[in-house]
């Protein structure tokens, strides 16, 4: 235990005379680390503390030399040194600290209780130190502790119990069903399933219009409307709620009942109301012959408000956009405004308001629905436009068209259509007509022998006559044309004019020859006028600059990298200029400025200098364009954001513009920049 080390045993060996010409030496397990042997005597000594735990024991071997040769004077022999055990580990707990539950209120079991009614509610833990002692607790002997806590488990032990005897809520009367008038909770010690609650209303005056549920969560009571409240009808309403215990257990019932009672009392406050009608929809009829200012009916609404204010009534016109309709605003009383139509609207919907005269926000709106009556104001038509022939070998008797009519009316036995001719086309001898008495006629030939040359269309007028009261009636006339049958009876050609092609030509084909002679004649003349225009002789005016010859394209131009946009060679020979080149790929459109006639100079010498002399001057002019480049467009396009760039209209010496803005298009824009930019001011003409 010390620092000095401990005498373990001693080697002798019998050939030492005690004269020290014998040494020991030690090897083995420990030797020289935690065993030394004094190589004079023999002893043997621990330098270390030895543990039992770690190692039991030791194996070593020893031997005796002589101290002049070094060799061995007995063999090596081996020996075994073994701990001896003391108490020196305490005893330990491997799982420590512990944790463990015990039901409240549990008997006296393996778990001793000292205390025999232990309540959760009080206090729901204890921490325990356990201790544990070795060598049967004798004197010397060690010890180990470790805690063990005790958590004390729930049981339903404790009833709910409300906190007050009665509780007070109000909610307008403008509340709307299943909305939530209150929350209340009773309260429980208990807690999860034992602390589960329910809720139910016994008694009171608000069993139907009330219902109470519980909220699984917060295990409160929730009370909703389930009708809606009238403060007019009742203020007030009065409820007994009782709430208990969902899981009981019968070993607790002597504590108490597992419920209790609280009283509700709701009460209902005023709210401003719209008016309210009578009805929600009502229905209305009124016939179409109705004059203006008929009464149709009346609407009925009133202020369910203690204060009853007056009501009064307007139609919404988005219901009613045409107008057809008024309404009194003191009565309800709903008249005609202007002439119905039941075939144009059958049905009017209309939306009346209900105002309050000393609130005018509180609204109400009812719902009107006026059907026309259907009256006789339609007559009888044909049910579509007929495309009737006859053929030209027709038999007496024969039929040729089926014909039934329409009637925009409705009345309330159906229709029923009479069908005859005319009494100017009854004695005709070519159709008659006969009626089917269901709703349709028939045309049948009365002769045969129908010929196109003669007369090629017949116009037939039938009379129809309805059955309402009074009847209307009208005449349709029925188109038959004449036309050419095959054998089957099918219309080949209904024209007449096939017959007189023999003996001449037809009106199209002369049209046709008249419109080719008209065109030819067009021609000849463009022709003419185009010839006459390239012999008259350009003369230009002195003091006038070729530049004033304008050419112009519809799309924009390419810059100073478009050449095909002007022959420039025309600026240097004027006989060049007379034959006008067109550009390549636009079709341009030459206009040329009205100019004063000058009699023709055969020679040209004095315009070629006239030309040379402008263009020297231009060549000095830091101002001027050069006259090979300078190119002029009209319009620049819809996209430009430069808008135009024409020299003829946007630059002045009055301009207002800045074209400082050119210099960051490029180098294809740079020749613009030059001209148009900030720089000395030039007036270009």
């Amino acid at each position: 235990m010390g620092t000095d080390p401990l005498y373990v045993g001693k080697l002798h060996s019998d050939v030492d005379k005690g004269d020290g010409s014998i040494k020991y030496i030690l090897s083995g397990e420990g030797a020289s680390s935690i065993f030394i042997i004094d190589e004079n005597t023999g002893d043997i000594h621990a330098t270390k503390r030895l543990d039992r735990e770690e190692q039991a024991y030791y194996t070593l071997r020893a031997q005796a030399l002589d101290r002049l040769t070094n060799k061995p004077v007995e063999p090596e022999s081996e020996f075994v040194i073994k701990i001896q055990d003391i108490n020196d580990n305490e005893p330990k707990f491997l799982d420590g600290p512990y944790t463990a539950g015990v039901p409240e209120m549990s008997p006296v079991g393996v778990i001793k209780t000292a205390l025999p009614n232990m309540d959760r509610e009080a206090k729901d833990q204890y921490l325990l130190v356990i201790q544990a002692k070795d060598m049967v607790g004798q004197n010397g002997g060690l010890s180990g502790t470790t805690s063990v806590t005790v958590t004390l488990t729930d049981v339903n032990d404790n009833p709910p119990r409300f906190p007050r005897r009665s509780y007070q809520y109000n909610v307008p009367e403008s509340l709307p069903v299943a909305s939530v008038v209150a929350r209340i909770k009773a309260a429980d010690a208990d807690v999860g399933p034992n602390a589960e609650m329910e809720y139910k209303i016994v008694d009171g005056d608000g069993l139907g219009v009330f219902k109470i549920s519980v909220d699984k969560d917060t295990q409160e009571g929730i009370i909703t409307i389930q009708k809606e409240l009238d403060f007019e009808a009742k203020t007030s309403y009065t409820l007994r709620i009782e709430a208990a215990n969902m899981h009981v257990d019968p070993r607790f019932l002597s504590l108490g009942p597992f419920s209790d009672m609280t009283t509700v009392k709701i009460i209902v406050e005023d709210v401003d109301e719209p008016p309210v009608f009578t009805s929600r929809l009502y229905s209305m009829v009124v016939s179409e012959a109705a004059k203006v200012g008929t009464i149709i009916g009346t609407v009925a609404a009133h202020d369910p408000d203690a204060s009853n204010s007056p009501v009064r009534y307007s139609i919404d016109r988005n219901t009613d956009l045409e107008r057809y309709f008024n309404i009194d605003a003191n009565s309800g009383v709903i008249t005609t405004a202007k002439s119905l139509d039941r075939e144009t609207n059958a049905v009017h919907n209309i939306t009346v308001l209900a105002m309050e005269s000393q609130n005018p926000a509180q609204i109400g709106r009812g719902f009107v629905a006026i059907t026309i009556l259907d009256i006789n104001d339609n007559a009888p038509e044909f049910a579509m436009e007929y495309e009737t022939t006859v053929c030209e070998n027709a038999q007496p008797g024969q039929v040729i068209q089926k014909i039934s009519a329409i009637d925009k009316d409705d009345p309330p036995n159906g229709h029923q259509f009479y069908f005859s001719l005319t009494a100017d086309a009854a004695n005709n001898h070519n159709f008659t007509l006969q009626d089917n008495k269901d709703n349709t006629a028939t045309v049948l030939t009365k002769r045969n022998g129908f010929r196109r040359q003669e007369q090629s269309v017949f116009y037939l007028p039938i009379f129809i006559v309805d059955s309402g009261s009074p009847s209307l009636s009208s005449t349709n006339t029925l188109t038959i044309r004449v036309c050419d049958c095959d054998a089957d009876g099918i219309a080949q050609t209904c024209n007449a004019e096939a017959y007189i092609l023999p003996a001449g030509l037809s009106t199209g084909a002369l049209i046709a020859i008249l419109a080719c002679v008209l065109t030819l004649l067009v021609l000849v003349l463009l022709i003419v006028t185009m010839r006459r225009r390239k012999k008259e002789p350009l003369i230009f005016d002195e003091e006038r600059d070729i530049r004033e010859n304008i050419v112009r394209y519809d799309d924009e131009g390419g810059g100073e990298e478009d050449t095909e946009a002007f022959d420039m060679a025309a600026l240097r020979n004027l006989n060049i200029m007379r034959d006008t080149k067109t550009r390549r790929d636009v079709t341009p459109e030459i206009q040329f400025l009205s100019r004063p006639t000058f009699k023709s100079i055969p020679d040209n010498v004095i315009f070629r200098e006239f030309i040379w002399e402008r263009l020297k001057e231009a060549d000095v002019d830091p101002c001027a364009p050069p006259y090979d480049s300078l190119q002029t467009y009209a319009f620049e396009g819809n996209g430009s954001v430069a808008e135009s760039l024409s020299s003829l209209d946007s630059i002045s010496s009055n301009s207002d513009q800045n074209y400082d803005y050119l210099s960051d298009w490029g180098p294809r824009f740079k020749r613009l920049a030059d001209m148009y930019g900030t720089g000395p001011d030039c007036l270009y003409s």
